[in-house]
């Protein structure tokens, strides 16, 4: 059989090459060790939560996995006390 020309063939849609981002959590230019986010810190956490209430996922948020996870930790310290709602306003 013959091979189809090379304007009927289908293309494939280039990919965006990702910048990385960088991590939002930091203190004076450095991360904190041992990694800890203050649960009261509300301005830092409503970055970090979409406008649903959903905490944002680290491909978007450009968190490292220890700090998404201290994150993790001070939203839901935060909703507990709350700080931040559950729930979009």
């Amino acid at each position: 059989m013959r091979r189809p020309s090379s304007s009927n063939r289908r293309r494939r849609p280039k990919t965006r090459v990702r910048t990385k981002k960088k991590d939002p959590i930091f203190v004076d230019g450095k991360r904190p060790r041992p990694m800890y986010v203050d649960y009261k810190d509300v301005e830092l956490l409503k970055k970090l939560v979409n406008r649903h209430g959903r905490i944002v996922g680290r491909r978007k948020s450009g968190c490292t996995a220890a700090s998404q996870h201290a994150v993790t930790q001070a939203i839901k310290r935060a909703r507990f006390m709350a700080l931040l709602p559950y729930t979009a306003d």
